[in-house]
């Protein structure tokens, strides 16, 4: 009798960049940096316009990817992310994407239904913010600076390449300058407007924690008025104490930075996510909508409700009631009959909205 001998099937080898990498975290953070030193040495012409002064900006960044990487991989690896995300690149090249992209990203007009107030708010530290980074950035890494060849005259390079000679004195020269003021005095214009309101308004007051809601925004505060100091010391005061306060404002824009990953602030690297969240809603939502099991009002996509259960079974969270999936209900049915458990009264079963049901923002 001859024995039968089992072969087990070959296991085809994966060569895969992932496998040279302890984490996610470690490929992101080593192509990263890898990428940054590349467009540095071609942006310094192989580092012979270092600015060593700018040195403890550019440590302070490169913490700061660290935290962004670890933040965002952390968020990235939960059950709905993945959803979302998958689904939103895949849907990324919508006829929608751009008119939504200038919504979430420029004009903010997600924000608009919430008031005007609060809309010019955001507008003001958000841009402030963007113009600060596309300013600070460049000069940092050395990817943008300026010489000047001739008297009186500066020209302007970028990656290595001379773009253009404009007068020392000149309007280009001067936005120049004070692109960095500018981009301090709309910060501080729209973090007094969001602290008057958080002060004033007594909901936002009840909602509103000193850590995590104040402190960025005394964060941002102090960055620009600082920078606005240096630039007072320099025209005002023939630089007088510019040594202190330059370093009083560099290690605020280091621990801004530091933070930055880790608290409210989070959301300004994060916000290109909404996006894929809103092309995923608005997709979906077209093909069929899933309507509430006690009301019979349509509050979601099919196909998100399928991936809210299906994420719900995942995480061996069981939300399953007498005859419905709770996660089925619209949000004020939901909410009624989380009283209805504490009540003993079916508040679930009335047929009566809420005042607030079709609120906007």
């Amino acid at each position: 009798m001859e024995a039968q001998v089992a072969t087990k099937p070959k296991v085809k080898k994966e060569h895969s960049i992932n496998h040279a990498f302890a984490s996610h975290f470690a490929k992101s953070m080593f192509i990263s940096v890898l990428g940054l030193a590349i467009l540095t040495f071609i942006g310094t012409r192989m580092f012979t316009h270092v600015d060593l002064n700018l040195y403890g900006y550019m440590v302070g960044t490169i913490v700061f990817l660290g935290g962004f990487f670890y933040r965002f991989i952390a968020w990235g690896e939960r059950p709905p992310t993945k959803v979302f995300i998958k689904k939103g690149l895949k849907l990324l090249f919508r006829k929608t994407t751009p008119q939504t992209t200038v919504e979430h990203l420029a004009t903010y007009r997600f924000i608009w239904n919430r008031g005007v107030y609060r809309w010019t708010q955001h507008l003001l530290i958000g841009w402030g913010c963007v113009l600060a980074c596309l300013v600070t950035f460049p000069l940092v890494f050395g990817w943008m600076y300026f010489t000047m060849p001739e008297n009186g005259y500066y020209t302007i390079v970028a990656m290595g390449i001379s773009l253009i000679t404009i007068p020392a004195d000149g309007f280009i020269a001067y936005l120049s300058y004070n692109a960095l003021n500018i981009s301090a005095i709309m910060v501080i214009a729209g973090v007094t407007m969001a602290l008057y309101r958080r002060l004033k308004n007594m909901q936002a007051r009840a909602e509103q924690k000193f850590m995590y809601d104040f402190m960025p925004l005394y964060l941002l505060l102090f960055v620009s008025i600082t920078g606005l100091a240096l630039t007072f010391i320099n025209m005002f005061l023939h630089g007088w104490g510019h040594s202190v306060m330059s370093l009083i404002h560099q290690y605020s824009v280091i621990i801004t930075l530091i933070y930055l990953p880790f608290g409210k602030l989070a959301h300004i690297p994060f916000r290109p996510m909404s996006v894929l969240a809103r092309n995923y809603r608005e997709h979906y939502g077209e093909q069929s909508m899933k309507p509430c099991k006690v009301c019979g009002e349509e509050f979601v996509s099919t196909e998100q409700s399928q991936d809210v259960l299906s994420v719900l079974a995942t995480n061996e969270i069981e939300f399953k009631k007498e005859d419905f999936h709770l996660a089925e209900l619209c949000l004020p049915c939901r909410r009624k009959y989380r009283i209805a458990q504490f009540s003993g009264f079916p508040t679930h079963e009335v047929k009566v909205k809420e005042a607030n049901q079709n609120a906007k923002g």
